[in-house]
């Protein structure tokens, strides 16, 4: 035990301890019902950690310390999401460069010193390179911050999402879906972000108001009349395919069947009706163009509507019309941004008589890529789709069911993952127009002319395979991209196409089969309840697909971080605090403390005020465990136990705690850290309060006897207990504690029973006995407080009056409050109303 008491240096001294011991190593020679498996999030890659992160990994850990004091051998691997945008943007920020594929690979390319003011273009190889190389980075610093945290996963069963494994183990699950028929290609309209210039899946979008004008166009109706139509992208005219109504509205019924002709470009387009249509939005008749949003998509797809595409790929306009738009017209659009197309088209609409009146302004609600900064464009793509129940109502039954199988905790957030689920309006894209990520594993053939075959792809003999440069079985690479011969697919798979089989990488599966069964389905996914719709969702759906059970048995959900404001703290929002020095500055065990206060599934605002207060319960750990010490417990204390505690306030301390295990247990079972927290923490004040100052006079009596034997087991018994309630939440502390009078690691003793206290329990004993001593004792505090006299003043007399139950129960515990209160004489009298006590301090 260390002369002076201090918190400092315990992180960097513990995490080497632990590294060196193995501490927590997973034993995988341990049968599956001794397994508790954590589907650890793999945190993005892609900078920084920050308190988010630290708040919602402490509540997982928690949970896995409380399993491995149980008994259970927990299966804690760690991983890192290091491919995708996220890593590919702050590559391109970081080095100044941009991936072209066209070139050729460079491989004495060095990265700038500085970034250059204009991107320098890089092969796709080395672009590759330079975002292994900056993960790799990122991911160590990573790795030290969860060091400091204190996380206990085992280091050993780390991965990344871009690795070996982990490529194999998305290549083998897409292939199977393929074989299944659970993926295909198709030419389909795409939600496209146009600065990545990538697909955008349904669960990555993200509305955001923004301004904008309502335009009313005039078009025209056989024999002379016309139709008004409101629009706030006039750009898209030339795209228009029909006109479109509600059924039931009157007055365009009669419309419906005919044709009306669009201004400037004289296309005659069909007027349909379907129910989307709104008749109480702008004049009630809509165009449809291909595409402007999501309800073109619907009604494009349910009217069986031709296409014409005016929107490329790098957000402007294309350069050729559509087939029926005069080329003439349209070639002052052509190549223009959404901005400039649209300016140009409201002065052609002018000029022809065809705007009625002025835009009017309005405000709206418009979709993003959630890590994009412009809106999203609509355009037709080949692409890769798994199905996921948007068009299957039967796979969309079977996914909610497997909703209901699941544990949640909280168990509101189950009506999050079934709106989700019934507000599927398509299949999941997986393909993405990038570089670094995991390759589709499949080729196609090319014909005599050239021309690929994608209804008949290659698929590997062996995994992992990039495309790009492995080739198929039975061609050589010289009969890459000739007749005859086969090109490779240029995708790569979005991340949480890798993200979703987190379950099988971290198991290994169909890598090391013995270890999968130990640990599938897991026991746990602990997430923030934002990526339900995104990470959870997918996972379900994955595990469905391929072993037709669910990937984990309970899913605990955290809730977001506020600011001051009470908004959400996010990278995107700018108003993050990165840990680290919070870490330092308080301590890891202090910011725990507030990370595990917050509830299952419950925002908590930031609070280093919180903080402070978990870093004076960590030093109040220290100085009581110093303090119990000092009665020569050290020695020998491992072997004192409840059967050898016989004084009453004794007892009553070991009832009260037995009380506190019960609860601290069932609110782990219930995943409820905060609880089992909030109840030890009130507890521990209660024994450092009152029973440390009610006990310590007999604790120095003479070992010997029976009355301080019976103090220091309770006082041996009780620390040891708190300190292992303690540890999931408080893990440094509490080792540095425990190590101070008991061997081996407080992380490896067995978690605390109620049992262990049943030779100490009197069921005849008055309830409430340690409460008793101390309200008593706090009366006799507050009269020599008030009399600005010491504590160690000597009290004449204490007269204690209250009802008969209480005085007779006092008189169990007044030889204790008499020798902390240095009260000569106690008299206790039965008396009608509350207790009451009249101090009679020595004059």
């Amino acid at each position: 035990m260390p002369e002076k008491i201090t918190l400092d240096g315990l992180e960097r001294k513990w995490r080497q301890v632990w590294a060196e011991r193995g501490t927590y190593a997973f034993d995988r020679s341990a049968p599956r019902s001794r397994v508790f498996s954590i589907d650890t999030p793999p945190p993005t890659v892609s900078g920084s950690l920050h308190v988010g992160h630290v708040f919602s990994y402490t509540h997982a850990d928690a949970i896995a310390r409380y399993r491995r004091m149980t008994g259970r051998e927990v299966f804690y691997p760690i991983g890192w999401d290091d491919n995708g945008l996220p890593t590919e943007r702050r590559v391109q920020n970081y080095y100044g460069v941009q991936c072209d594929p066209s070139l050729p690979y460079d491989p004495g390319f060095t990265p700038p010193d500085t970034p250059p003011s204009r991107p320098l273009p890089i092969s796709r190889r080395n672009f590759v390179e330079l975002c292994q190389t900056l993960t790799a980075v990122d991911e160590q610093a990573y790795e030290d911050l969860w060091r400091q945290l204190g996380l206990s996963v085992d280091w050993s069963l780390q991965y990344t999402t871009i690795g070996e494994a982990s490529r194999t183990v998305s290549q083998r699950a897409f292939l199977n879906n393929l074989a299944r028929g659970e993926a295909y290609l198709a030419d389909a309209p795409t939600l496209w972000d146009v600065s990545f210039r990538t697909a955008v899946a349904q669960a990555e979008l993200e509305d955001r108001e923004r301004q904008g004008a309502y335009h009313r166009l005039v078009f025209g109706l056989p024999g002379g009349g016309s139709a008004h139509v409101e629009t706030t992208r006039p750009e898209l005219l030339p795209a228009c395919v029909a006109l479109v109504a509600h059924p039931d509205d009157e007055r365009y019924r009669p419309l419906f069947g005919t044709t009306a002709t669009t201004p400037v470009f004289g296309v005659e387009v069909p007027i349909k009706a379907h129910p989307l249509a709104q008749p109480d939005k702008g004049t009630g008749i809509a165009m449809i163009c291909t595409f402007g949003d999501l309800t073109d998509v619907i009604w494009w797809r349910e009217l069986d509507l031709p296409t014409r595409p005016v929107m490329g790929r790098d957000g402007r306009l294309l350069p050729s019309p559509p087939a029926g738009v005069d080329p003439e017209i349209y070639a002052q659009l052509a190549g223009k941004t959404v901005f400039s197309a649209k300016e140009t088209m409201i002065g052609l609409l002018r000029s022809a008589g065809a705007l009625d009146g002025e835009p009017r302004p309005t405000t709206q609600q418009v979709k993003f890529y959630e890590k994009g900064d412009k809106p999203l464009e609509i355009v037709t793509t080949r692409q890769w789709y798994i199905r996921n129940g948007g068009r299957d109502a039967a796979l969309r039954s079977a996914l909610l069911d497997r909703g209901r199988e699941m544990s949640w905790s909280p168990g509101f957030m189950r009506a999050r993952y079934e709106n989700w689920v019934d507000g599927l309006a398509g299949d999941w894209i997986i393909s993405r127009q990038r570089f670094f990520g995991v390759p589709f594993p499949v080729w196609y053939p090319l014909d005599a002319a050239g021309e690929p075959d994608y209804t008949a792809p290659i698929t590997p003999d062996a995994l992992p395979v990039d495309p790009s440069s492995d080739t198929p079985p039975g061609y050589r690479e010289d009969q890459r991209g000739r007749p005859g011969g086969f090109i490779g697919d240029p995708d790569v798979m979005d991340t949480w196409a890798t993200s979703s089989l987190t379950p099988e990488i971290a198991g290994r599966w169909g890598l090391d089969d013995d270890l999968f069964a130990r640990v599938f389905p897991m026991d746990l996914r602990p997430q923030a309840h934002e990526i339900i719709r995104t990470w959870l969702f997918a996972t379900v759906l994955r595990a469905h697909q391929e072993f037709g059970s669910l990937p984990w048995h309970t899913a605990l959900l955290s809730g977001w971080i506020l600011d001051p404001d009470r908004k959400k703290m996010s990278k995107s929002k700018g108003n993050v605090v990165t840990p680290m020095a919070l870490l330092e500055e308080f301590g890891s065990d202090a910011v725990r403390y507030w990370a595990v206060s917050g509830r299952p599934g419950t925002d908590t605002a930031f609070d280093t005020g919180q903080m402070k207060v978990g870093r004076r319960l960590a030093i109040k750990i220290l100085n009581a465990t110093k303090f119990v010490l000092r009665f020569d417990l050290e020695e020998g204390a491992a072997d004192l136990t409840a059967g050898e505690v016989t004084e009453p306030l004794d007892r009553a301390v070991l009832a009260g705690l037995a009380a506190v295990v019960a609860d601290a247990t069932k609110h782990f079972e219930g995943y409820d850290y905060a609880r089992a927290l909030e109840r030890t923490e009130a507890f521990f004040w209660t024994f450092c309060d009152d029973y440390l100052e009610l006990v310590k006079e007999r604790a120095y009596g003479d070992p010997d006897s029976p009355a301080t034997r019976s103090a220091h087991a309770a006082l041996a018994v009780t620390l040891r207990t708190l300190l292992r309630l303690f540890a999931p939440m408080l893990p440094f502390v509490t080792e540095e504690a425990w190590s101070w009078w008991q061997p081996g690691s407080v992380h490896r003793a067995a978690w605390p029973s109620p049992d262990e206290f049943a030779p100490a329990l009197d069921p005849a004993a008055p309830a409430g006995l340690l409460t008793l001593a101390g309200t008593v004792l706090g009366l006799v505090r507050k009269a020599k407080s008030e009399a600005r006299q010491s504590m160690r003043t000597e009290v004449a007399r204490l007269t204690v009056r209250g009802p008969d139950p209480e005085v007779r129960a006092f008189h169990l515990v007044s030889p204790d409050v008499r020798a902390a209160g240095v009260v000569r004489e106690v008299i206790a009298e039965v008396a009608g109303g509350e207790l009451a006590a009249d101090v009679t301090l020595q004059s």
